[in-house]
Protein backbone atom coordinates (compact mmCIF):
# COMPACT_ATOMS: atom_id res chain seq x y z
CA UNK A 1 0.00 0.00 0.00
CA UNK A 2 1.58 3.25 -1.15
CA UNK A 3 0.51 6.88 -0.90
CA UNK A 4 2.20 8.98 -3.56
CA UNK A 5 4.78 6.22 -3.89
CA UNK A 6 5.63 6.08 -0.17
CA UNK A 7 4.55 3.83 2.73
CA UNK A 8 1.27 5.01 4.21
CA UNK A 9 0.82 6.73 7.56
CA UNK A 10 -2.48 5.32 8.79
CA UNK A 11 -3.55 8.76 10.02
CA UNK A 12 -3.55 9.81 6.38
CA UNK A 13 -6.19 7.18 5.60
CA UNK A 14 -8.74 7.96 8.30
CA UNK A 15 -10.42 10.59 6.13
CA UNK A 16 -11.41 7.81 3.70
CA UNK A 17 -13.45 6.10 6.39
CA UNK A 18 -14.83 9.29 7.90
CA UNK A 19 -15.95 11.10 4.73
CA UNK A 20 -15.92 8.49 1.93
CA UNK A 21 -15.16 11.21 -0.64
CA UNK A 22 -12.89 10.33 -3.55
CA UNK A 23 -12.67 8.24 -6.69
CA UNK A 24 -10.78 5.24 -7.98
CA UNK A 25 -10.11 2.81 -10.78
CA UNK A 26 -9.16 -0.86 -10.57
CA UNK A 27 -6.95 -2.37 -13.25
CA UNK A 28 -5.73 -5.89 -13.83
CA UNK A 29 -1.96 -6.06 -14.30
CA UNK A 30 -0.65 -9.11 -16.13
CA UNK A 31 3.16 -9.32 -16.33
CA UNK A 32 3.45 -5.55 -16.03
CA UNK A 33 0.83 -4.80 -18.68
CA UNK A 34 -2.71 -3.41 -18.41
CA UNK A 35 -5.48 -3.66 -20.97
CA UNK A 36 -6.89 -0.20 -21.47
CA UNK A 37 -4.24 1.54 -19.37
CA UNK A 38 -4.76 4.86 -21.13
CA UNK A 39 -8.51 4.58 -20.54
CA UNK A 40 -7.90 4.02 -16.82
CA UNK A 41 -5.68 7.11 -16.72
CA UNK A 42 -8.30 9.08 -18.66
CA UNK A 43 -10.91 8.06 -16.07
CA UNK A 44 -8.71 9.13 -13.17
CA UNK A 45 -7.90 12.53 -14.62
CA UNK A 46 -11.52 13.16 -15.65
CA UNK A 47 -12.95 12.19 -12.27
CA UNK A 48 -10.29 14.20 -10.43
CA UNK A 49 -11.43 17.34 -12.25
CA UNK A 50 -15.05 16.58 -11.33
CA UNK A 51 -14.48 15.85 -7.62
CA UNK A 52 -11.52 18.10 -6.82
CA UNK A 53 -11.20 20.62 -9.65
CA UNK A 54 -7.56 19.54 -9.94
CA UNK A 55 -5.30 17.95 -12.53
CA UNK A 56 -3.63 14.60 -11.94
CA UNK A 57 -0.15 13.93 -13.26
CA UNK A 58 -0.73 10.83 -15.39
CA UNK A 59 2.96 9.93 -15.49
CA UNK A 60 3.17 10.07 -11.70
CA UNK A 61 0.11 7.84 -11.32
CA UNK A 62 1.59 5.37 -13.75
CA UNK A 63 4.88 5.33 -11.83
CA UNK A 64 3.07 4.75 -8.53
CA UNK A 65 1.27 1.72 -9.95
CA UNK A 66 4.50 0.41 -11.44
CA UNK A 67 6.19 0.80 -8.05
CA UNK A 68 3.34 -0.97 -6.22
CA UNK A 69 3.38 -3.89 -8.64
CA UNK A 70 7.17 -4.03 -8.27
CA UNK A 71 7.88 -6.03 -11.41
CA UNK A 72 5.75 -8.99 -10.36
CA UNK A 73 5.19 -11.60 -13.02
CA UNK A 74 1.96 -12.60 -11.28
CA UNK A 75 -1.45 -11.25 -12.21
CA UNK A 76 -2.46 -8.46 -9.84
CA UNK A 77 -5.44 -6.15 -9.43
CA UNK A 78 -4.15 -2.67 -8.64
CA UNK A 79 -6.61 -0.13 -7.27
CA UNK A 80 -5.75 3.55 -7.60
CA UNK A 81 -7.74 5.69 -5.15
CA UNK A 82 -7.62 9.48 -5.31
CA UNK A 83 -8.61 11.43 -2.20
CA UNK A 84 -7.61 14.50 -0.17
CA UNK A 85 -6.31 13.59 3.33
CA UNK A 86 -6.96 17.19 4.43
CA UNK A 87 -10.60 17.35 3.36
CA UNK A 88 -12.86 18.95 5.96
CA UNK A 89 -16.32 17.49 6.45
CA UNK A 90 -17.86 20.94 6.81
CA UNK A 91 -15.96 22.47 3.89
CA UNK A 92 -15.54 19.89 1.10
CA UNK A 93 -15.25 22.70 -1.46
CA UNK A 94 -11.82 23.42 -0.02
CA UNK A 95 -10.51 20.00 -1.05
CA UNK A 96 -7.95 20.70 -3.73
CA UNK A 97 -4.88 18.59 -2.96
CA UNK A 98 -5.77 15.07 -4.12
CA UNK A 99 -3.31 12.31 -3.29
CA UNK A 100 -2.84 8.91 -4.93
CA UNK A 101 -3.21 5.69 -2.95
CA UNK A 102 -2.30 2.41 -4.67
CA UNK A 103 -3.31 -0.92 -3.18
CA UNK A 104 -2.90 -4.36 -4.72
CA UNK A 105 -4.39 -7.83 -4.40
CA UNK A 106 -3.85 -11.07 -6.31
CA UNK A 107 -6.01 -11.47 -9.41
CA UNK A 108 -8.09 -14.59 -9.67
CA UNK A 109 -6.78 -17.05 -12.24
CA UNK A 110 -9.89 -19.26 -12.01
CA UNK A 111 -12.61 -18.52 -14.58
CA UNK A 112 -15.54 -16.99 -12.67
CA UNK A 113 -18.76 -18.93 -12.33
CA UNK A 114 -21.81 -17.65 -14.26
CA UNK A 115 -23.92 -15.11 -12.39
CA UNK A 116 -27.49 -15.29 -11.20
CA UNK A 117 -29.02 -11.86 -10.60
CA UNK A 118 -32.02 -10.21 -9.07
CA UNK A 119 -33.18 -6.74 -10.07
CA UNK A 120 -33.36 -3.81 -7.69
CA UNK A 121 -34.55 -0.24 -8.26
CA UNK A 122 -31.65 2.08 -7.49
CA UNK A 123 -29.96 5.05 -9.21
CA UNK A 124 -26.32 5.57 -8.26
CA UNK A 125 -25.16 9.03 -7.23
CA UNK A 126 -23.04 10.71 -9.94
CA UNK A 127 -23.13 7.52 -12.05
CA UNK A 128 -20.50 8.68 -14.55
CA UNK A 129 -17.90 8.96 -11.75
CA UNK A 130 -16.22 5.87 -10.31
CA UNK A 131 -16.46 7.24 -6.79
CA UNK A 132 -15.71 5.42 -3.56
CA UNK A 133 -19.27 5.68 -2.23
CA UNK A 134 -20.04 1.96 -2.38
CA UNK A 135 -22.40 1.60 0.56
CA UNK A 136 -25.66 1.37 -1.40
CA UNK A 137 -24.41 -0.98 -4.12
CA UNK A 138 -22.80 -3.31 -1.57
CA UNK A 139 -25.95 -3.20 0.54
CA UNK A 140 -28.08 -4.23 -2.44
CA UNK A 141 -25.54 -6.90 -3.40
CA UNK A 142 -25.75 -8.30 0.13
CA UNK A 143 -29.55 -8.36 0.00
CA UNK A 144 -29.39 -10.20 -3.33
CA UNK A 145 -27.01 -12.81 -1.89
CA UNK A 146 -29.18 -13.28 1.18
CA UNK A 147 -32.05 -14.01 -1.22
CA UNK A 148 -30.01 -16.72 -2.96
CA UNK A 149 -28.62 -14.79 -5.94
CA UNK A 150 -25.00 -13.94 -6.76
CA UNK A 151 -25.43 -10.24 -7.37
CA UNK A 152 -27.82 -7.40 -8.09
CA UNK A 153 -28.87 -5.75 -11.36
CA UNK A 154 -29.82 -2.09 -11.01
CA UNK A 155 -32.89 -0.69 -12.75
CA UNK A 156 -34.51 2.75 -12.63
CA UNK A 157 -37.94 3.61 -11.26
CA UNK A 158 -39.52 2.74 -14.64
CA UNK A 159 -37.90 -0.68 -14.81
CA UNK A 160 -35.18 0.13 -17.35
CA UNK A 161 -31.85 -1.66 -16.83
CA UNK A 162 -28.72 0.35 -16.11
CA UNK A 163 -25.80 -1.68 -14.71
CA UNK A 164 -24.66 -4.09 -12.04
CA UNK A 165 -23.27 -3.23 -8.63
CA UNK A 166 -19.68 -3.06 -9.92
CA UNK A 167 -19.94 -4.04 -13.58
CA UNK A 168 -21.63 -3.29 -16.89
CA UNK A 169 -24.08 -5.61 -18.60
CA UNK A 170 -24.29 -6.60 -22.25
CA UNK A 171 -27.15 -8.51 -23.87
CA UNK A 172 -27.14 -10.60 -27.02
CA UNK A 173 -29.79 -10.22 -29.69
CA UNK A 174 -29.07 -12.37 -32.74
CA UNK A 175 -25.51 -11.53 -33.79
CA UNK A 176 -25.46 -8.17 -32.04
CA UNK A 177 -24.50 -6.87 -28.60
CA UNK A 178 -27.02 -4.56 -26.97
CA UNK A 179 -25.74 -2.22 -24.24
CA UNK A 180 -28.48 -0.71 -22.05
CA UNK A 181 -28.77 3.02 -22.68
CA UNK A 182 -28.89 4.60 -19.23
CA UNK A 183 -26.85 6.79 -16.86
CA UNK A 184 -24.08 4.30 -16.01
CA UNK A 185 -20.42 4.20 -15.15
CA UNK A 186 -18.62 3.84 -18.51
CA UNK A 187 -16.60 0.71 -17.81
CA UNK A 188 -13.12 0.20 -19.25
CA UNK A 189 -13.79 -3.42 -20.26
CA UNK A 190 -17.03 -2.39 -21.95
CA UNK A 191 -15.18 0.36 -23.83
CA UNK A 192 -12.49 -2.08 -25.03
CA UNK A 193 -15.12 -4.54 -26.24
CA UNK A 194 -16.91 -1.71 -28.07
CA UNK A 195 -13.66 -0.94 -29.89
CA UNK A 196 -13.74 -4.49 -31.27
CA UNK A 197 -17.48 -4.57 -32.02
CA UNK A 198 -19.50 -1.47 -31.23
CA UNK A 199 -22.89 -3.09 -30.77
CA UNK A 200 -26.10 -1.15 -30.22
CA UNK A 201 -27.29 1.08 -27.41
CA UNK A 202 -30.94 1.16 -26.49
CA UNK A 203 -33.14 1.41 -23.44
CA UNK A 204 -33.78 -2.11 -22.15
CA UNK A 205 -36.87 -2.86 -20.13
CA UNK A 206 -36.53 -5.53 -17.45
CA UNK A 207 -39.80 -7.08 -18.62
CA UNK A 208 -38.44 -7.52 -22.15
CA UNK A 209 -35.43 -9.72 -21.32
CA UNK A 210 -36.95 -12.75 -23.02
CA UNK A 211 -36.16 -11.20 -26.42
CA UNK A 212 -32.43 -11.69 -25.75
CA UNK A 213 -30.56 -14.98 -26.11
CA UNK A 214 -27.75 -14.33 -23.62
CA UNK A 215 -26.32 -11.82 -21.17
CA UNK A 216 -22.86 -11.13 -19.77
CA UNK A 217 -21.14 -8.88 -17.25
CA UNK A 218 -17.92 -6.96 -17.82
CA UNK A 219 -15.32 -5.46 -15.51
CA UNK A 220 -11.56 -5.11 -15.45
CA UNK A 221 -10.86 -7.72 -12.77
CA UNK A 222 -12.60 -10.65 -14.50
CA UNK A 223 -13.14 -9.51 -18.10
CA UNK A 224 -16.29 -11.14 -19.49
CA UNK A 225 -18.54 -13.20 -17.20
CA UNK A 226 -21.63 -15.14 -18.22
CA UNK A 227 -25.02 -14.30 -16.74
CA UNK A 228 -27.36 -17.28 -16.63
CA UNK A 229 -30.38 -15.83 -14.85
CA UNK A 230 -32.05 -12.53 -14.00
CA UNK A 231 -34.88 -13.29 -11.63
CA UNK A 232 -37.24 -15.66 -13.52
CA UNK A 233 -35.50 -15.24 -16.90
CA UNK A 234 -32.94 -17.97 -17.50
CA UNK A 235 -30.49 -18.75 -20.28
CA UNK A 236 -29.38 -22.38 -20.51
CA UNK A 237 -27.94 -22.54 -24.04
CA UNK A 238 -24.35 -21.60 -24.83
CA UNK A 239 -24.26 -18.69 -27.27
CA UNK A 240 -21.13 -18.66 -29.46
CA UNK A 241 -21.08 -14.86 -29.62
CA UNK A 242 -20.37 -14.54 -25.89
CA UNK A 243 -17.39 -16.88 -26.14
CA UNK A 244 -16.18 -14.93 -29.19
CA UNK A 245 -16.44 -11.67 -27.24
CA UNK A 246 -14.43 -13.24 -24.43
CA UNK A 247 -11.70 -14.38 -26.85
CA UNK A 248 -11.55 -10.98 -28.56
CA UNK A 249 -11.21 -9.22 -25.24
CA UNK A 250 -8.50 -11.65 -24.05
CA UNK A 251 -6.58 -11.03 -27.28
CA UNK A 252 -6.38 -7.25 -26.70
CA UNK A 253 -2.72 -6.54 -25.86
CA UNK A 254 -1.92 -4.88 -22.55
CA UNK A 255 -0.08 -1.59 -22.42
CA UNK A 256 3.17 -1.55 -20.41
CA UNK A 257 3.17 0.31 -17.11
Amino acid sequence: MLLNGRPVDLDQLKILGLTNYGHFTSMRVDAGRVRGLMLHLDRLTRDCRVLFGAELDRDEVRSYVRQAVDGSAESIVARVTVFDPNLELGHPASASSPQVLVTTRPASLVPPQPLTLTACAYDRDAPAVKHIGLFATLYHRRQAQLAGFDDVLLVDSEGFISEGATWNIGLVEGDEIVWPQAPVLPGITMALIQQERAGLQRRVKLTELDRYTAAFATNAAVGVRDIVAIDAVRWTDTVPLVEQIRKEYSAIPGEPL
